[in-house]
């Protein structure tokens, strides 16, 4: 008599969960994620330079809920004695003139150099689904893996030109953590430049060849801004557009004020691909700091920023406290119903809503 066929699919009783966790254990895990996210804990961690607990304090600072203010304001009083200890970047430049291959070549040349780089970049949401791509560290593969630079993608959401609404507490964080140089990179579109602008030590405007604004003075606003404009790109049949594109940004920045800064606004060529003129740049960076240092105008503006930086927090705050009255949350419904019948104006709503 044949024996019956033992089949390889064999289903044995598992081990009860009760076996091998128990309400102990799990009340532990509990308690070790409550204190983790303690804001003085993530203070001592941001200070001994923790990635994990700067990353989540960051999220914290740039919380919405109301929960998470009274912490924000604890992490952001710990780390600023120990912040202001770093040179700040703004980098600002049209969509496709490379502004992310840049910043990783940049980066990852100062890093040789032994220093310590954040890259705050702020992504344009979406005024339709209010989504971001959020896809900086993707676009600086290099860089992301790299153990002095950190990357920190943020939505822009509904901030003046699409400044991400926290990202000067995100840089007073990421200098307490050790950062010596701060990247912010702006979306490269509207008023954003002249936000980043405000917290920024040195901007640098990127551009490229045969744009069309070498001859027209090109955007004004901008131009006045730059303390360097670099003509990224200039590789290969390029290089030679490149050069002359120098030349025509170097004659129209004679037409321009002088800074009070006493700093001479450059104008260079670079490729962040073939890795030159990046030296050139950073070499520039550090005059700027010099020559600002000596005359005061570095500490000057730091110290106008911080005021720009009290009348912005109070403004955003009373917004904040604002909106989130239950009262005023209720009648606003009524006002929007009110306009939305043509029963009232926005102005009228708006001086009810005000007087309540």
């Amino acid at each position: 008599m044949d024996k019956p066929k033992k089949s390889a699919l064999i289903q044995k009783d598992g081990v009860s969960i009760s076996e091998i966790t128990n309400k102990n254990s799990i009340e532990n895990l509990k308690n070790k994620r409550k204190s983790e996210m303690d804001p003085n804990e993530l203070v001592d961690s941001i200070l001994n330079k923790d990635i994990t607990a700067l990353s989540r304090a960051i999220t914290l600072i740039e919380s919405k809920n109301p929960k998470h203010l009274k912490a924000a304001n604890t992490i952001l009083k710990g780390c600023l004695p120990h912040a202001n200890k770093s040179v700040r970047i703004g980098i600002t430049g049209i969509p496709g003139v490379g502004k992310s291959s840049f910043i990783e070549t940049f980066g990852n040349h100062l890093t040789k150099l032994g220093k310590r780089v954040a890259v705050l970049a702020i992504d344009p949401s979406s005024s339709v689904s209010r989504g971001s791509i959020l896809g900086d560290k993707t676009r600086m593969e290099d860089l992301v893996k790299n153990d002095n630079a950190y990357i920190r993608p943020s939505a822009s959401g509904d901030s003046l030109g699409g400044v991400a609404r926290k990202t000067r507490e995100t840089i007073t964080l990421c200098e307490a953590a050790g950062f010596n140089i701060i990247i912010i990179e702006t979306v490269g579109v509207g008023q954003s430049e002249t936000t980043v602008h405000s917290m920024v030590d040195f901007f640098l405007l990127l551009k490229l060849a045969g744009a069309g604004d070498e001859l027209q003075g090109i955007k004004r606003g901008i131009i006045e801004m730059a303390d360097l404009i670099a003509i990224n790109k200039a590789d290969g049949d390029n290089l030679k557009a490149a050069k002359l594109a120098k030349t025509e940004f170097t004659r129209a920045l004679h037409l321009y004020p002088k800074k009070s800064s006493n700093w001479n606004p450059k104008v260079t060529v670079c490729s962040a691909t073939e890795n030159t003129g990046i030296d050139k740049i950073w070499s520039m960076v550090l005059d700027y700091v010099e020559i600002t240092t000596k005359n005061a105008y570095f500490i000057k503006k730091r110290n106008e920023q911080n005021k720009y930086w009290l009348l912005q927090t109070i403004e955003t705050q009373l917004k904040f406290y604002f909106f989130n009255q239950p009262k005023i949350k209720k009648e606003l419904k009524n006002q929007l119903q009110l306009i939305e019948n043509n029963k009232t104006t926005p102005f009228a709503a708006a001086d009810y809503l005000l007087n309540l």
